[in-house]
């Protein structure tokens, strides 16, 4: 029995020696596994930068934060020049670097706003083809793909912007098919995204792609950000694109006040009302001349409206259009003044557009 007791105990110390040399084996080798190196995010700023454009972006990557290893992202903005720049709405920012002194990027974000001070700058412009040579994702924000079309660095690609600036950037990037049905545009290398908070869907997708869905799905929702990967709201690709940018009746009427734009891309109507001591038959008139007017229709070129029919009465108008899209659909529309009950020279206007069905389709 002793020595049955003798040899268990034996038994029981080698296995406790080898489970403690176990653990600190595994220990040791924990402590010789390096951690994942942060990736450089350099976001680019300059004057009369659009706030949000590169706020936006900067917020997202910061909070895609892992609990087993380090912030995976350094960020920082990079300047022509040390000096605190003016951003868009009059924010004053300083920049962490200039272009002579900032680390190499792996992750560049171009943002948009008064694009000119950069596009102007042959330093700014050398920086940027430069930094995009050996980065693993280039991104920009609104207008800040004309920043990259200038650079060259979207010529063969496909590629989206701000919705009101869709048709210029077809013009300023010939090589480049623009697209305006995409929230982002994602190339490999160069992804190109919407306007303003389209780029917090941008730095999400891209923060996916790199670490996975969760850790982007965190990042949104310590952020409180409604996030919606496969989101169908592009701004671009509205049914209001095909009203006029501008209406010129202020010759008519005292006051011009927003009351509700609203609808999707196959119908859209926006309401304002209006005081006007003019007949309805006139601020119609008015109205309906924006609608011939080829300069008011910047989202979209060539639309041509073509009047079926009116109505007219001592207190209400309405005249009724038709029109084909870029693409050959048929679309209607209704142009309305209509009186506000109870108040003198008080006015509803509201435009209607509404998409057809395609005859045999």
């Amino acid at each position: 029995m002793k020595r049955t007791a003798m040899i268990l105990a034996v038994i029981s110390l080698i296995v406790l020696t080898g489970l403690g040399s176990t653990s600190k084996a595994q220990q040791q080798g924990a402590r010789q596994e390096s951690p994942k190196p942060s990736r450089n995010v350099a976001i680019l700023i300059f004057e009369q930068v659009q706030i949000i454009d590169y706020t936006g972006p900067w917020e997202t990557f910061g909070h895609a934060y892992f609990a087993t290893q380090p912030v995976p992202f350094n960020i920082y903005t990079v300047a022509e020049k040390p000096e605190a720049l003016t951003t868009a709405m009059g924010m004053s920012v300083n920049p962490n670097y200039t272009i002579d002194n900032s680390p190499k990027p792996d992750i560049l974000v171009v943002p948009g706003g008064g694009i000119k001070a950069a596009m102007n700058s042959p330093k700014v412009m050398k920086w940027l083809q430069d930094s995009a040579k050996s980065a693993e994702i280039v991104m920009s924000v609104c207008n800040g793909a004309f920043i990259l079309a200038k650079a060259g660095l979207l010529d063969g690609l496909e590629a989206t912007t701000t919705a009101p600036l869709i048709e210029r950037l077809k013009e300023a990037a010939p090589k480049t098919r623009v697209v305006s049905d995409k929230r982002f545009v994602d190339n490999g290398k160069i992804i190109t995204t919407a306007g303003l908070s389209s780029g917090i869907d941008g730095s999400l997708h891209i923060i996916e792609r790199l670490y996975g869905r969760g850790t982007a799905e965190m990042a949104a929702l310590v952020m409180e950000y409604n996030w919606d990967p496969e989101s169908k709201f592009v701004r671009a690709a509205l049914a209001d694109k095909y009203l006029p940018n501008q209406y010129d009746i202020e010759s008519v009427t005292k006051s011009w006040v927003p009351v509700s734009r609203s609808g999707g891309t196959d119908r859209w109507e926006s309401k304002w009302s209006i005081s006007s001591e003019a007949s309805p038959a006139e601020v119609l008139e008015h109205l309906e001349s924006a609608f011939t007017h080829s300069d008011y229709f910047p989202r979209v070129k060539n639309i041509k409206w073509e009047k079926q029919a009116e109505e007219k009465s001592s207190d209400r108008a309405k005249s009724r259009w038709r029109f084909a899209d870029e693409n050959g659909n048929p679309w209607s529309g209704i142009i309305s003044v209509d009186p506000v009950v109870g108040q003198k020279n008080a006015y509803i206007v509201s435009v209607e557009v509404e998409r057809l069905k395609k005859i045999g389709g």
